[in-house]
């Protein structure tokens, strides 16, 4: 079945799917032997597709990791700022992932990685409704807070769906959400006139970070994967 290039060599597992169109736009594509246009298709079953002249396999099989992100990296593959990378933590993996979803540079915990594009939307698309956790550590007048952060607020003009949140401790907090706005649980506290001082994932859908040490990555279980493919 003939597909564009630019997915080719993103499920080959070689690079994102923007940087496959700077790779044809400068001419490091061929198709056949002839380089290859932006809107070019091909069939790998038919047609010999290469990069700077190395020909590309089909589709690398699927990986699925949980990492326990630290604070201080960065949720993205690469940083024009030098910034310290996930992508880093999980180079020993053996193949070329992708963080679903992000954590800020600040906060910590439960991040999934995956190769697997159909998950990945299914993970971050908004009709899907899949539910984050977070433990906060927050300070401020929690009493006052909890009843603002339970009922709906706005972020940037924007009505979000009510917050299920659960007062754990004197300043910790259980926030569970399943939009995942830009820094969504920091600056709800933040209206709420509460401070974060720490923030960490802890679940995404039936997945949790459980006793995975800081700085670590598995692989997911068979019975986690069908867990987020059932969400």
């Amino acid at each position: 079945m003939e597909e564009r290039l630019q997915k080719l060599l993103s499920a080959a597992g070689l690079c994102s799917r923007r940087t496959a169109e700077e790779y044809i736009e400068a001419g490091r594509v061929t198709v056949n032997g002839r380089a290859a246009k932006l809107g070019d298709k091909a069939d790998l079953g038919r047609d010999t597709v290469a990069l700077d002249g190395t020909e590309i396999g089909p589709a690398a099989e699927p990986v699925y990791l949980m990492l326990n992100k630290p604070r201080g990296y960065v949720t993205t593959l690469a940083d024009e700022q030098g910034r310290k990378t996930v992508a880093e933590l999980v180079s020993g993996c053996g193949v070329r992932v992708w963080p679903v979803g992000r954590l800020d540079l600040d906060s910590e915990g439960l991040l999934i990685l995956t190769n697997d594009g159909v998950l990945t939307h299914r993970l971050i698309h908004p009709s899907h409704e899949v539910d984050k956790q977070y433990l906060v550590m927050v300070a401020g007048d929690v009493e006052a807070a909890l009843p603002i952060l339970s009922r709906p607020m706005e972020l940037d003009g924007i009505a979000l769906a009510p917050a299920k949140v659960d007062r754990l401790g004197p300043n910790v907090l259980s926030v569970t959400i399943h939009e995942g706005r830009n820094r969504q649980v920091r600056r709800m506290c933040d209206q709420a006139g509460l401070t974060v001082k720490a923030l960490r994932r802890v679940r995404e859908g039936g997945v949790q970070l459980g006793g995975l040490k800081l700085g670590q990555w598995r692989h997911l279980t068979e019975e986690e994967i069908s867990a987020l493919y059932s969400l």
